[in-house]
């Protein structure tokens, strides 16, 4: 009787540890969290604005006090850092329609109406740089339902407002660095002279 009440107990045990064990990874392994920690990682300082696009690995974070804004794909596994001049604008896409705008330069576009029924709802964040100019992040529809927030459609419209919001105050906030001045190759050919020679040649 009294091994099989030990036996039980460390059956007990065993579950319990396994379902802690289980419970820990899927809490490490949560999609938001992993994402989280990883702006934090990319940006070397906890991100003090998250936008997460759930179920399809994608998010931004930014940094103001270093003046960074990372982008994250792939579950994280792959992003890019800009600094926060490099932000050009952001825009709010409601059903292939640009519902809310904020570029530099521009007047604000403000978001008139919000649809509690849209089909797609995505932020798109726009860079100066050629070779990876934007960014766009589906907020709806969720890839798999049960990752949807409660809210739905509405909840992921207002967090692409606020994002935009915010994209905006940091434009006023952070002008564009000045473009280096150009260097006009005819001086640089008049101050070279193997460069006449070549052309001798």
């Amino acid at each position: 009787m009294g091994d099989t009440l030990r036996n039980l107990l460390v059956l007990a045990m065993a579950s319990v540890l396994a379902t802690l064990a289980g419970s820990a990874a899927a809490y490490w392994r949560d999609e938001e969290r992993r994402l989280r920690r990883m702006l934090r990682r990319a940006l070397a300082a906890p991100p003090e604005m998250v936008i997460i696009a759930r179920g399809r690995g994608l998010a931004a974070g930014i940094n103001q006090a270093k003046g960074q804004i990372a982008i994250l794909w792939d579950g994280g596994v792959k992003g890019l850092i800009y600094r926060l001049d490099q932000l050009v604008g952001g825009e709010v896409i409601v059903d292939d329609r640009v519902a809310a705008r904020a570029f530099r330069g521009e007047p604000r576009r403000p978001l008139d109406e919000v649809a509690s029924e849209a089909k797609r709802v995505l932020l798109r964040l726009v860079f100066d740089n050629p070779r990876d100019p934007d960014f766009e992040l589906v907020l709806w529809p969720p890839v798999e339902p049960s990752k949807a927030q409660a809210g739905g459609a509405f909840e992921a419209v207002q967090a692409a407002r606020r994002w935009v919001s915010s994209v905006e105050a940091i434009l006023r906030q952070t002008p564009p660095e000045p473009a280096p001045r150009p260097v006009r190759i005819a001086e640089e050919a008049a101050d070279d002279p193997s460069r006449e020679d070549e052309g001798d040649g």
